[in-house]
């Protein structure tokens, strides 16, 4: 009755995913060599009891504990006490420890003696004897697995020695699969089960045991194995190579491997015909409705015929909702395994009769049913795909649309059926390597629409691999030219690969990328999608077209629904119109989505995104380095590297205004050091600006100048790069500190010439202080004010607390004194609040400077550390890198550095120079 679960994580240094259970047999194993112990293991088959044991064992001999071990196998269960024989092999020699009467008996009994078969109370006896006498010497361990396949006799021994080790130095541990009959004696005993693992150790595990398959594929068989370790590790074995790493490839029943077929299609096997036709009927139609597998076996099958599988705990039917459910999804694919290719037919074309209002699932069983190509089950599959991508099941589209491509009789419609799904693969699914195999099966290409999904495709792999954005662009670019659309705003295709242009030129950061783009759109007819046309106004050059957008934005955001791809488009057309805030809710449902897997993985990097800007302009700091660290994670398990800039700006940026100036650096260079040979120079201008922000914290104004001017040309607010209208007072700073009140005013005339004061109250605030840095006495002091009188400016904590410092600055250089410092003592407390380090130190310098002593304000507080937070502390103190202190604590480097952002505030230092005087200082406040 073997598991085989010793797979469950072969020859790994640790188990995924069992650390507490460990913990708590090792609490066992420390008491037995003091007072003796047993313990029974409990749990399904393949949930990795074996591997449990072997764990146990070794960690035991490692610790000088002596280990004597027995396994149950079912051919001998049927010869006495070879399950004792097995356990004392090591200790024949030591027999003779014992009384000649029971040293014979013993010898007699294991098969190494001759005479009388002796009683099994004195074997038993002499077993424990035996046992204790060498546990005097040296403490044991039994470990015995598979209990149940034991021979009767030996478990009657070792439920009598089990119930006699207190007070001895000996331990028991034995393992049983759940719901298992056995002849050992168990009661009075301490039993532990062993509960399936967790999904994140699932995950672990998977990725550990099979890195080649994709994440989509792996989440599909994390979903069937419910935390089966033996189910993780062989189900994938049982695919295909094209099946590894393309979900839309796997059938809807997983295949079995032969360890897993031993495993479960053994208990099914011996049911009868009416019983196995139902249960392939329940496997195949998903739900466990119980009305519609009853129709579709109608008249070969009734329910009653499901009794046999119900006493065996095969299945379980509630009386209450009339559901059928598989006791382990394992066995459902058992019953398919067993099923011949006929039968699956029939039964789907039984399920898709009695499924008629159903058109989706109706489809899908056409499909699996048919058997050569057929045009109206492929149209089918090709509608149940759109709709599946309205409600954001962008894999179950790629899966409807590729069957759909197998089943067209045309090559054109299977063409195009694999071109739109390669596209909805990258453009949403998170499926980068499905994406290219499908592309690769174009062996018909066509034009049109097609070759618009097509070209999207291509142009969206190729940026994310090492190619260039140039390349990517010149390829949409033509592909769109010389499409047969007739430039319908209707036609589906080409309303995509525009939405792809869009972001490609702003990728590529280069003004004249977008002419071609606003000629298209200009030939549009009728004309543009509402959508489309705002999103190029709010994220082209938004300083001079996105104001006149604001009301269809504002329309488009009262009515976002709940489509992820429509949520995210109009986060991009709203992301420098500042209003992300205003459909934050439909956002945040992307990302739990996400989480759950049920929202498209761009989606979910989309909403990341957007919401870890919002944050960061909202003075939520943590929340949007958090995001940013979940954003790249995601990145790094999908394989969507191209967009891992996006969340290093982000952690750069808070790094930045957090005094972070080495992480924020290193960050930066990341960025420039990908994305220049792409050309993706959009990604290095959010780069510069990250920098800036750097400069000026540290009060490097000559730094700050060069990074600003790199964003803008002093004068202009730079075309077609939207992320200069957030330098744009950088640079107006930066010049005045530096003696440029030229360039200053010329910048502060243009920022006020823009349109950036109409497209945003923040993008106000700063075009208002801007003039007012660059505007003589008094007038200064009404700008600023005027600034500040803006509605609701303490909505954005840091551009709020930054206008009042420089106000105050001003206001105490024209000796309005007690004025400044009322500005002085808001910004500091604001800067305080949000842990803006290098703000702090120059606010309280400028407040000590207007004669008012600010010592408390000033210094930092020393807020206590967390335990983990000292411990990476103290290693970042000794000079090891974020990367070592990873490894040394089984964290990500990313998470060290967030640990790290936060820890810098608490102890009142802005870099890791200081940490180790730091810690000294913190150290000996405690002993005070």
């Amino acid at each position: 009755m073997s598991d085989l679960d010793a797979a469950g994580c072969p020859a790994a240094p640790r188990l995924v995913g069992r650390e507490e259970d460990l913990a708590f047999i090792q609490s066992f194993l420390t008491d037995s060599q003091v007072q003796g112990a047993a313990l029974l293991l409990q749990g399904e088959a393949g949930v990795g009891k074996t591997a449990v044991l072997e764990s146990v064992a070794r960690d035991a001999a490692d610790q000088g504990i002596r280990v004597l071990r027995a396994n149950g196998v079912q051919f001998e269960a049927d010869i006495g006490y070879a399950g004792l024989n097995q356990l004392l092999v090591p200790l024949f020699d030591e027999f003779d420890v014992l009384d000649s009467v029971h040293r014979d008996a013993l010898r007699v009994a294991v098969g190494i003696g001759s005479g009388p078969v002796p009683d099994r109370l004195l074997t038993s006896t002499a077993v424990l004897l035996l046992l204790r006498t060498i546990s005097a010497r040296t403490p044991l361990l039994i470990v015995v697995d598979d209990l149940p396949w034991l021979d009767r006799a030996t478990n009657a021994v070792l439920g009598f020695v089990a119930r006699r080790l207190v007070g001895s130095r000996i331990g028991f541990l034995a393992a049983s699969r759940e719901g298992a009959g056995s002849f050992f004696e168990s009661s009075g005993l301490t039993e532990h089960r062993l509960e399936p693992l967790s999904d994140v150790s699932s995950a672990e595990l998977l990725a550990q045991a099979h890195p080649d398959v994709s994440p989509a594929v792996r989440r599909r068989i994390a979903s069937e194995a419910r935390g089966n370790p033996l189910a993780l590790v062989e189900l994938p074995r049982a695919l295909t190579a094209e099946q590894r790493t393309t979900l839309a490839a796997i059938p809807s029943v997983l295949p079995l491997s032969e360890r897993l077929q031993a495993l479960f299609a053994s208990r099914v096997a011996g049911l009868t015909d009416r019983c196995r036709e139902l249960l392939l009927i329940a496997a195949l139609e998903g739900t466990g409705d119980l009305a519609s597998i009853e129709a579709a076996g109608a008249g070969r099958a009734v329910v009653d015929d499901l009794v046999p599988a119900e006493q065996d705990r095969l299945v379980t039917i509630s009386a209450d909702n009339r559901r059928l459910s598989f006791r382990h999804p394992l066995i459902g694919s058992a019953v398919v395994e067993l099923a011949t290719a006929a039968d699956r037919r029939r039964a789907h074309e039984a399920l898709a009769e009695v499924l008629e209002d159903q058109p989706e699932r109706r489809a899908w069983h056409l499909g699996e049913a048919a058997v050569g190509p057929d045009e109206t089950v492929a149209a089918l599959l090709e509608e149940a795909a759109h709709r599946r991508l309205r409600r954001g099941d962008a894999l179950g589209a790629v899966t409807a649309l590729t069957r759909a491509a197998g089943l067209s009789p045309a090559p054109a419609d299977e063409s195009r059926r694999l071109a739109e799904a390669a596209y909805i693969g990258v453009d949403s699914g998170g499926e980068l390597e499905d994406a290219s195999r499908l592309l690769a099966r174009l062996a018909h290409p066509e034009t049109g629409e097609e070759s618009l999904h097509a070209a999207a495709a291509s142009a969206f792999l190729l940026i994310n691999k090492d190619g260039d954005i140039d390349t990517a662009y010149r390829l949409l670019v033509g592909a769109i030219e010389s499409g047969e659309h007739g430039w319908d705003a209707a036609d589906a295709a080409l309303v995509e690969a525009l939405h792809l242009l869009v972001l490609l030129c702003w990728y590529g950061g280069d003004p004249r990328l977008w002419q071609p783009l606003l000629r298209f759109l200009d030939r549009l007819t009728p004309e543009t999608p509402d959508l489309l046309w705002v999103v190029v106004r709010t994220f082209a050059d938004p300083a001079r077209t996105g104001p006149e957008a604001l009301p269809r934005l504002a329309k488009l955001t009262a009515t976002v629904g709940d489509d992820p791809t429509r949520v995210i488009r109009v986060g991009t057309a709203s992301v420098f119109a500042d209003r992300l805030g205003d459909f934050r809710w439909a956002t945040r449902r992307v990302i739990e989505q996400g989480r759950a897997g049920t929202a498209p993985v761009r989606r979910h990097l989309g909403a990341l995104m957007h919401l870890g800007l919002d944050y960061f302009h909202l003075g939520r700091w943590q929340d949007a380095a958090d995001l940013a660290e979940e954003g790249l994670a995601l990145c790094e398990d999908h394989d969507y590297r191209f967009f891992a800039w996006y969340f290093q700006y982000i952690l750069a940026s808070v790094a930045a205004v957090r005094g972070d100036a080495e992480t924020s650096d290193a960050l930066t260079e990341e960025i420039v050091r990908w994305a220049t040979p792409r050309g993706a120079f959009g990604a290095r201008f959010f780069a510069t600006h990250a920098r800036a922000l750097t400069a000026l914290g540290r009060g490097d104004y000559q730094t700050a100048y060069r990074h600003s001017c790199t964003l803008n040309e002093p004068g202009t607010v730079a075309p077609y790069l939207p992320i200069a209208m957030w330098g744009a007072l950088d640079l107006v700073e930066a010049a005045v500190r530096t003696g440029r009140e030229k360039e200053a005013a010329a910048h502060a005339a243009a920022m006020r010439d823009s349109a950036m004061a109409a497209l945003s109250p923040r993008l106000e605030l700063s075009v208002l202080t801007a003039e007012a840095l660059t505007a003589p006495g008094e007038e200064s002091v009404v700008l600023f004010e005027r600034a500040l009188a803006l509605p609701g400016p303490e909505r954005w904590p840091f551009d709020a607390a930054r206008v009042r410092l420089l106000h105050g600055e001003r206001l105490r250089r024209l000796r309005a004194t007690s004025e400044a410092r009322e500005q002085l003592a808001q910004a500091l407390k604001g800067f305080q609040q949000l842990g803006a380090r290098p703000w702090v130190t120059r606010t309280a310098a400028e407040l000590r400077a207007s004669g008012q002593s600010a010592p408390d304000a000033a210094r930092p507080r020393a807020a206590a550390l967390t335990a983990q937070e000292l411990q990476i502390a103290a290693l970042a103190a000794t000079g090891l890198t974020n990367k070592q202190i990873a490894e040394r604590l089984f964290l990500s480097h990313r998470t060290i550095g967030t640990h790290l952002y936060q820890i810098y505030p608490k102890l009142g230092i802005t870099s890791r120079a200081a940490l180790r005087d730091a810690l000294s200082a913190l150290e000996d406040s405690k002993d005070v």
